[in-house]
Order: C-alpha cells, then structure tokens, then sequence
C-alpha cells in the first residue's frame, strides 16, 4: 500500500484519478492531505473541512469482475468500512445515512464520494473520497455536523484513525471481489438510519408525508413505504428526511 501526503490539493479525487490516467497505480494508494480546498461531496455538495484537525483522503480500490450494475455494492462496502473504523474508538451509536453518510447520535460525522472508471460493463476501479471529522470542534454553519473530539472528549491520531479505514476497505473489497454480497447487504441493512421506522419525508416536489424506509434496491435506490403500503423507490437528492421540531 502506498500513500501519498500532499501538504494542500483542490481535491484528493481529482488528484488520484489524474494519476490513474497517466500511470498503473498499485491497489489501495492513499493520497491524503491536510488542506482540501476544493472537496467535493455527493451531487456537488462542499465537503469542509479545518486544516490538520480531520481525515480528507481517497484511496483506489480494483475490481476482479465487478458488473457495472453491481456498482452500489462499492458504495454499501465503504460505508460499513468507515462505520467499523468509527465503531472501535466511540462507544455512541453510529448509523449508515442513505447512501453513505456516517452519522453519530444523528450528526454528520463523515461524507463519502466514491468515482468508477468502468470498461465496457466491468468497473475497473474506483476512486473513493473520505472525509472524516476528526478533532474539529467548531462547524461554522453546519448545525448537523459533529466530530469524534466533539462526540468524546478525546484527541485522536488521524494516522491511527486512517490506519482502521484503510484496513476495513481492504476486508469489505474482497467481500466485494468474492460476490459475498449477502454478508454486505445484511451488514449494511442492520446499520442504516432510519429502517423501518415511520418518519416524514420529503420529495422533489416539496411534498411531505409519512413513510418507513424497507431497503434499498440493487441500484441504490431507497425503498420507502409509503401511508397506503405501496412502496416507492427514489434516487439520491429525489427524497430527504424532514427533522420533527
């Protein structure tokens, strides 16, 4: 495993993928830094984040024969890694936010940002951004967000915390690669926000109503029942959680 440390990058993927291009980089390089200034989340979101006190990386992961359809699967993986990682150093409750957030006691601990370069229907690798917050302890207009100093008092080792993920990644991809998606799939439906529990919701439309998150599809689409028990799928930005005050 090879890791990179760049003092200051606009963005740890773009980075890794330009790297791809040009040359073959070995399975799980890292390529880290201590000041993002242009991090990226899902569907344009910012991720932000305070220099030196947090994890901003990405690391490359292959593919033996991944199916293109099968891509969501990379997605449910990284999440349980992080979410593992997380697990060994806080004792809170932490869950998995539809797709990939890693929240603790309801609040944003981490994002994920995962790229595929696929070949004809095979994924041949993917780029994944990880943005973790570490020992940030102030959020300038982030209500949601949180910090595993915030959530426990305690000052923490990034290369210790990197560490953890990285060797989670390593044991969820040869899930991956061994089309052991049962394990991931039961692993993954077990730790997500929310399932089962009627909460309100609402669409692009500005709608709002009531619902029970069942699951979420082989494509990534989250499976919500819906008040006259039919169930509705919806993609990612479709569908939000509605915070009861």
């Amino acid at each position: 495993m090879k890791i990179i440390k760049l003092d200051a990058i606009d963005s740890t993927n773009t980075f890794l993928k330009e790297l791809c291009q040009e040359k073959d980089v070995e399975d799980f390089t890292v390529v880290i830094t201590n000041n993002q200034t242009k991090g990226r989340g899902q569907m344009t979101s910012a991720w932000n984040s305070i220099n030196n006190n947090n994890l901003t990386f990405s690391i490359l992961t292959k593919f033996k024969d991944l199916d293109v359809n099968n891509q969501f699967w990379i997605s449910k993986a990284i999440s349980l890694a992080v979410y593992d990682a997380v697990s060994t150093f806080l004792s809170v409750k932490i869950s998995v936010k539809w797709p990939n957030d890693i929240l603790a006691e309801q609040q944003k601990l981490s994002g994920i940002l995962i790229e595929n370069s696929v070949n004809k229907s095979k994924i041949k690798y993917s780029v994944v951004g990880i943005g973790l917050n570490v020992n940030q302890t102030h959020f300038e207009n982030l209500p949601n967000a949180t910090s595993m100093k915030l959530i426990s008092g305690m000052y923490f080792n990034l290369d210790e915390v990197l560490n953890a993920i990285i060797n989670n990644i390593k044991k969820y991809v040869e899930l991956i690669n061994a089309k052991d998606f049962e394990i991931i799939d039961k692993l993954y439906l077990k730790r997500l926000y929310k399932i089962n529990v009627p909460s309100m919701f609402r669409d692009s439309n500005e709608t709002v109503f009531m619902g029970k998150i069942l699951g979420v599809s082989n494509e990534g689409r989250l499976q919500i029942e819906i008040e006259d028990e039919t169930i509705k799928e919806y993609e990612l930005k479709e569908i939000k959680l509605v915070k009861l005050s």
